[in-house]
């Protein structure tokens, strides 16, 4: 779309006519992209942005770099709901290719492939799984009865996913817009590493802009939730009825322990390990050390605070 038609159905007053393909974060924007500030805590990205149009508010437009075209309006956030709409992809696609299956794989009896789906060698996709428009699927991989995987979404080689999953259902995104709330498209995919296995009953929400991740060598167990534009880092391992809120980072072989949590837009340590009820509310910027509690404290300073607890209970 055109910028100017863009910021026609948004009542913006913009007639530039340079073409937009999508939208994405203040980092992560090209020049063919509209990003959006809100949170002024974020302004430090936005000298730097490569987005070619912003939405910002009246205050904020003189900070939008040269050759950035500022969208002013009241509300940028809801602007950008709005236009992820202009931007979502269908939800099946009518036309396209017929699924490429390699030698040795088997769709058995009651899968469904859409269109332009390509898996590889030596899969088993069993009866209920549903494979989306425009999925890629690599090598040895097996999705056991009832597995979903949405649309454009990519899972790697030597992955196992277990009945029930969910792939790149839509991240819980909306704005409230004066107490109606107008739903952000979530534009982005999941990418599933390899050497990969995935309990029952997970969900792994596809991002808002970009790609889910979960990297190579990555456990979990069954009843995770896993929010949008989350990275699981290399051999994490996580274990039942964890919740990860949106756009956390957990880095290299984080063990995340039952029922543990993390707040959203948080970055973990490599070799950290969050005991069972634990929930992170701020970055772990050290390595190696465990946490425990909400909010999580490291191991040793909560067994001391129960134990003086305890002591008053006495």
């Amino acid at each position: 779309m055109k910028l100017r038609d863009i910021a026609q159905k948004l009542d913006i007053a913009c007639e530039d006519e340079r073409e937009i393909t999508g939208l994405n974060t203040l980092k992560d924007a090209t020049a063919d992209q509209i990003s959006f500030l809100e949170n002024k805590k974020y302004a430090k990205d936005l000298a730097d942005t490569g987005a070619g149009a912003v939405l910002v508010t009246a205050d904020m437009a003189t900070q939008v770099p040269d050759g950035v075209i500022a969208l002013v309006c009241d509300q940028p956030y809801i602007a950008l709901a709005h236009a992820s709409k202009f931007f979502a992809p269908a939800v099946c696609e009518d036309e396209g290719a017929e699924p490429v299956i390699g030698e040795g794989s088997v769709v058995m009896g009651g899968a469904n492939l859409g269109k332009n789906v390509v898996i590889g060698c030596n899969c088993r996709i069993m009866p209920g799984a549903y494979v989306g428009d425009n999925v890629m699927i690599g090598d040895n991989v097996t999705l056991f009865p009832n597995v979903v995987v949405y649309r454009d979404c990519v899972i790697g080689n030597d992955v196992r996913i277990h009945s029930g999953t969910i792939v790149g259902a839509d991240g819980f995104g909306f704005a409230n817009d004066r107490g109606k709330y107008v739903k952000i498209y979530q534009n982005g995919n999941v990418v599933i590493g390899n050497d990969i296995e995935i309990g029952a009953n997970c969900t792994i929400d596809r991002a808002a802009f970009n790609s889910t991740i979960i990297e190579d060598g990555v456990r979990l167990d069954n009843l995770i939730q896993i929010a949008h534009n989350c990275v699981i880092g290399k051999g994490s391992i996580i274990t039942s009825q964890v919740g990860l809120s949106g756009s956390t980072i957990l880095k290299e072989y984080v063990v995340m322990a039952g029922q543990s949590a993390s707040t959203g837009h948080l970055t973990i340590a490599p070799f950290t390990t969050i005991m069972a009820r634990g929930v992170a509310t701020k970055n772990i910027t050290e390595s190696k050390k465990q946490w425990s509690g909400f909010p999580a404290v490291e191991h040793r300073t909560w067994l001391r605070q129960q134990g003086r607890i305890a002591k008053l209970l006495e």
